[in-house]
């Protein structure tokens, strides 16, 4: 084919089914197309503004979707705060109730409590906006990569506060109030006890996101499977260090959170084994010339 200026391109016939049909004309595709695919691929380019136009808007979202899921939690703070306290209260004696050192605090503290379950109702929200931030900049390749991980996050966390709640709070609460000195009534203050279960929902929830921090640890490269195994005791120490620092001052609850993390430690190793097998399999075939 000879082009107007009279060049000489070369060009292809795709010999596909539908091309060779009777009346109808081959697909004709230059060299070009066929290296298309083979292009790196390219991101599109914003602005700054750009930038922070939508990071506003995301924040603008999770907020917004924070403060939807604490309105329609206005009606019920009782109930949330009740279903709060129930690990305490199912294991104080008989007779025995939480009692209120300030003045504000039983009107304050079911709203503070149903607040901070509409913040972690709203996490997936939070999530999706982080990410749809984050995704116009990522390869497909990362794309695929992040988002199981930022599922298994989430997923993740709501086990570690469910793991709290469940698990780790009647076992607590149930041996302080055992341990109670002879002539001493164990009377806890609401707000003392809301700040107290916040900080162990949040330190079971983030120690429950050690699998997903070390497989991304592997996949990206920066630590092999090797030096994690090989580090299994500095990790064990590390893991009643971290419950040390993340929960209260008492053996108990630190001993709860750091063998629980150890174990997840393990489980990432396994994941992380599974995951980088299909990816070193890949390896020599995108090696090998064509």
């Amino acid at each position: 084919h000879r082009t107007n200026d009279g060049e000489r391109r070369e060009r292809r016939y795709c010999a596909s089914p539908a091309a060779l049909r009777p009346g109808k004309r081959p697909t004709v595709m230059a060299d070009n197309d066929f290296q298309h695919n083979d292009a790196p691929e390219e991101l599109p380019e914003a602005s700054l503004m750009s930038h922070l136009l939508e990071l506003r808007s995301r924040l603008l979202k999770a907020v917004g979707g924070i403060l939807a899921a604490f309105l329609c939690l206005l009606p019920f703070t009782q109930e949330v705060f009740e279903a709060v306290a129930r690990p305490l209260m199912s294991q104080l004696p008989a007779g025995s109730t939480m009692i209120a050192t300030q003045v504000a605090s039983p009107f304050l503290t079911p709203f503070k409590a149903a607040f901070y379950v509409a913040i972690m109702l709203a996490i997936p929200l939070v999530v999706y906006q982080v990410w749809a931030f984050v995704a116009p900049g990522l390869y497909r390749r990362e794309k695929r990569l992040a988002v199981p991980l930022l599922i298994s996050s989430v997923i993740l966390f709501y086990v570690g506060v469910a793991f709290a709640y469940w698990v780790v709070f009647p076992i607590m609460f149930g041996f302080f109030a055992t341990a109670a000195p002879s002539g001493v009534q164990m009377m806890t203050d609401i707000n003392s006890y809301m700040d107290f279960v916040l900080v162990l929902f949040i330190a079971f929830g983030v120690a429950f996101e050690v699998p997903v921090a070390t497989v991304l640890l592997v996949l990206t490269g920066m630590v092999r499977i090797e030096t994690l195994k090989g580090n299994r005791q500095y990790v064990f120490l590390g893991a009643f260090v971290v419950g040390m620092v993340l929960t209260p001052p008492d053996v108990l609850s630190q001993t709860l959170l750091a063998i629980p993390m150890y174990l997840l430690y393990e489980a990432g190793i396994v994941m992380a084994r599974i995951l980088s097998q299909p990816a070193a399999a890949d390896q020599p075939a995108r090696d090998k010339p064509a």
